[in-house]
């Protein structure tokens, strides 16, 4: 079935040049690599001995099953059970790989699979925008690689995607190299490699809000593991008399520091497996290519001609510390639903804010990147909204230990104090670096929009590739003369904002970046007289 629901072209079956069945000699069929099996039973051997291994531990020590003769026929029972999850598995994927075939043909790219519930799926060639390549550990020390052919587009079912899984790299680069052969780019332009890692960006990996989203992680993991074990009481016990002499501030503040450490020394090998020997590519025929990874490698492609822009993203921290990571705004970014933070639109990972801006500069094709265009300033009234809403969202927790400290104890009241002298400076800090990062313009053939804190982000947007605004204005809004307008598009997020824009400079900017597309809907028509007059 092809990408419409229809059976295969011209190189499908019953085609011309096909003789006899699906994976027969001559017919150009081919089969994923034969060492799947072994990739299968290495993954479901691990699992049988990470479910075995704490019954193993209970045999060995005589409380499990009672008496010896009992505890034998036990470990018997278990290795059976340990061979059946490993053996069931790997005939299964005997099964699937004796009936998984791939042809490639002039017109279009076929995969049949399935036994009882035969699949037969094809995308035609003209319409392929990805080929991936991921190879995680196991895959790297067998030669074997996954290779997802996408379309590009965002359909259910995964109809636009065929994978591949597992082939030899050799042959994942063969169809990688044959499926994205372009027409070559005009010249005048760089080509081959745009930007490699620098060692020293690792310095930025901590400074995210990963490292303190990993610290709580690995305290939750020490005590679900501790409560796996039956000994999570005794963990609890020990850090109260490791602690017996200590104030309770000062064991909380231990307890926050081991956290935030544990955090960074995450963040930093996550960072290491991530983008361990990045290197950005431009390959003759306009594609962009990122290869990256320690452990697990991927190649990720980008046609140019689906590039839409780049953002340029800076989290509060890494912004402090002068860096920036650079992102791909383009259609047909596919999507692995068994990698989820895969960050396969990421172009370039934190590093020097002139660097990253050089690298958008040079994937753009731009002398200097839009995203460094001086931006149009938002009015006032933008700034107090960000006060307001800030200032309120600090007093929540005062406000509720000032109630609970008069109806229980003061000393609520004090801690409610403490927090207000704390938290009304960083809402006010935080709300006018908030209105400080607004800001629009038009730079060239793209507009450029602004905004956040947390997560500033600068998107350079062509300008060709706006399908539609959205215009919203809230009762407060309108008050106060500012509106929201958003441009959408089929790259990217789908949408970019413009938040709390002069009401009328927003609009002039949305007309102006896309002429004739908002004008209809601000054209003051005369009203039609009633009839008889």
């Amino acid at each position: 079935m092809n990408e419409a629901g229809e059976p295969g072209g011209p190189s499908g079956p019953g085609g011309p040049g096909e003789q006899g069945q699906p994976g027969e000699p001559g017919d150009g069929w081919r089969r994923i690599d034969k060492k799947a099996l072994l990739v299968t039973g290495a993954v479901m051997g691990s699992v049988a001995a990470g479910l075995c291994l704490p019954i193993l531990l209970g045999l060995s020590g005589g409380s499990w099953l009672g008496p010896r003769a009992r505890r034998g026929t036990g470990l018997l029972l278990l290795l059976a059970g340990a061979a059946l999850l490993v053996l069931g598995p790997v005939a299964a994927e005997y099964i699937n790989w004796r009936k998984t075939r791939y042809r490639v043909g002039p017109d279009r790219v076929e995969l049949h699979t399935g036994l009882f519930f035969a699949k037969r799926r094809s995308l035609a060639r003209e319409r392929i925008r990805t080929v991936d390549l991921t190879a995680n550990p196991l895959l790297r020390v067998l030669g074997l690689v996954k290779v997802r052919i996408g379309t590009g587009e965002q359909s259910g079912g995964g109809e636009s995607t065929l994978v591949l899984d597992p082939v030899t790299r050799s042959e994942g680069e063969r169809l990688r190299a044959e499926l994205l052969v372009r027409a070559a780019a005009p010249g005048g332009h760089r080509e081959g490699v745009l930007a490699t890692v620098d060692l020293g960006w690792i310095r930025y990996a901590p400074l995210s809000f990963v490292a303190p989203a990993l610290g709580g992680a690995a305290a939750g993991a020490v005590m679900q593991i501790s409560d796996w074990f039956g000994v999570q009481h005794e963990v609890i016990v020990g850090v109260g008399d490791f602690f017996r002499d200590t104030s309770v501030t000062m064991m909380i503040l231990t307890l926050v520091l081991a956290a935030l450490l544990a955090g960074v020394v995450g963040s930093l090998g996550l960072w290491v497996e991530m983008w361990w020997n990045h290197r950005l590519e431009r390959e003759p025929g306009g594609t962009l290519r990122v290869r990256r990874g320690l452990f697990t490698v991927r190649s990720i492609s980008i046609e140019e001609r689906r590039l839409r822009g780049v953002e340029l993203v800076e989290p509060l921290g890494v912004r402090l510390a002068g860096a920036a990571r650079v992102d791909a705004v383009a259609t047909g970014i596919g999507r692995d639903d068994q990698d989820k933070h895969a960050d396969l639109h990421v172009l370039l990972p934190a590093a020097p804010r002139p660097r990253a801006a050089a690298v958008a500069a040079t994937v753009l094709r731009e002398p200097v990147t839009p995203t460094d265009a001086p931006l149009t300033r938002h009015p006032g009234a933008a700034r107090a909204r960000r006060l307001r809403r800030a200032l309120a969202a600090a007093l929540i927790l005062p406000a509720l230990l000032t109630g609970l400290g008069l109806w229980l104890t003061p000393v609520l009241l004090h801690i409610a104090a403490g927090c207000a002298a704390v938290a009304l400076p960083a809402a006010v800090l935080l709300a006018l670096d908030a209105y400080r990062s607004l800001g629009h313009t038009l730079s060239g053939d793209y507009l450029v929009a602004r905004s956040g804190t947390f997560r500033r982000s600068t998107v350079a947007l062509q300008r060709a590739g706006v399908i539609g605004w959205v215009v919203k204005q809230s009762l407060f809004q309108r008050r106060a003369g500012v509106l929201t307008v958003t441009a959408t598009t089929a790259a990217g997020a789908g949408a970019y904002a413009v938040h709390d824009a002069d009401d009328a400079e927003g609009l002039v900017f949305a007309s102006r970046a896309v002429p004739g597309l908002l004008e209809p809907f601000l054209e003051t028509r005369p009203r039609t007289p009633p009839p008889g007059r």
